[in-house]
C-alpha cells in the first residue's frame, strides 16, 4: 500500500548533502509508488515555538502562528511517514529543522493529553565526521525523541565524510538511502 511520506529538510544548502540524501531517498520510494513531498524549511517563513501552550483550537490551523508552518500542518496530519533530514550541527538537528519540529507541538495540543499522532520516523542526516562516536548524539537524540513521542523508528542514515556542497557524490549512503525508500 502506498505511504505518504513528508521530508522536512532542515539544511540551509539548497544543494547540498543533505539534499542529495533526500533525492536518493526519495527516487527509491516513488520508485515503490509512494508519494513524497518535501519542505525545504530554509526556503519558509518559520518562526520559533513560543511556548504559549495557545495551540490545538483548530486542526486546521494548529498553531496561533500564522507563518509558513500552515503549510505544512495539512501534509504533516494526512503522513504516514515523517523524515527528519538535517545535516549535523553540533551533535544533532540544524536549527530549522529543530524549530519546525517544535511548532508540531500545536498539533499534539489537539489533543487534551498532548499526544502526539502516530508516525513512522526516518532520520538522513550528512556530516562532517564520519566515525560512530560522532553520530552518537544525533542518533541517541533521534532515539529518544522518538520513544517519547511514541513513534516508530523505520532507521537513520548518517552520511559521514561530507561537508563540502558535492562531497555526497559517490557517497555509499546514497544507495543506502535509495534502498531504505525503497524498503518501505
Amino acid at each position: 500500500m502506498a505511504k505518504k511520506i513528508v521530508i522536512l529538510n532542515g539544511s540551509p544548502r539548497v544543494s547540498g548533502n543533505t539534499k542529495g540524501l533526500i533525492e536518493a531517498f526519495t527516487e527509491g520510494a516513488k520508485s515503490n509508488g509512494h508519494e513524497v513531498i518535501c519542505f525545504d524549511l530554509q526556503q519558509m517563513n518559520i518562526h520559533g515555538c513560543l511556548g504559549c501552550f495557545g495551540g490545538g483550537k483548530d486542526k486546521n490551523s494548529p498553531c496561533v502562528q500564522k507563518d509558513d508552518m500552515i503549510k505544512i500542518y495539512p501534509e504533516y496530519a494526512v503522513a504516514d511517514i515523517v523524515v527528519l533530514a538535517s545535516p549535523m550541527y553540533y551533535w544533532g538537528f540544524s536549527g530549522q529543522l529543530k524549530c519546525a519540529f517544535d511548532r508540531l507541538f500545536a498539533v499534539a495540543e489537539c489533543n487534551m493529553f498532548y499526544r502526539n499522532p502516530k508516525k513512522q520516523c526516518i532520520m538522513l542526516m550528512a556530516s562532517e565526521g564520519n566515525s560512530k562516536s560522532n553520530a552518537e548524539p544525533a542518533v541517541n537524540y533521534y532515539e529518544a525523541l522518538l520513544k517519547h513521542i511514541g513513534w516508530k523508528n523505520l532507521g537513520h542514515i548518517i552520511a559521514g565524510g561530507v561537508m563540502k556542497t558535492g562531497d555526497i557524490k559517490g557517497h555509499k549512503a546514497l544507495d543506502e538511502a535509495r534502498k531504505l525508500g525503497a524498503s518501505l
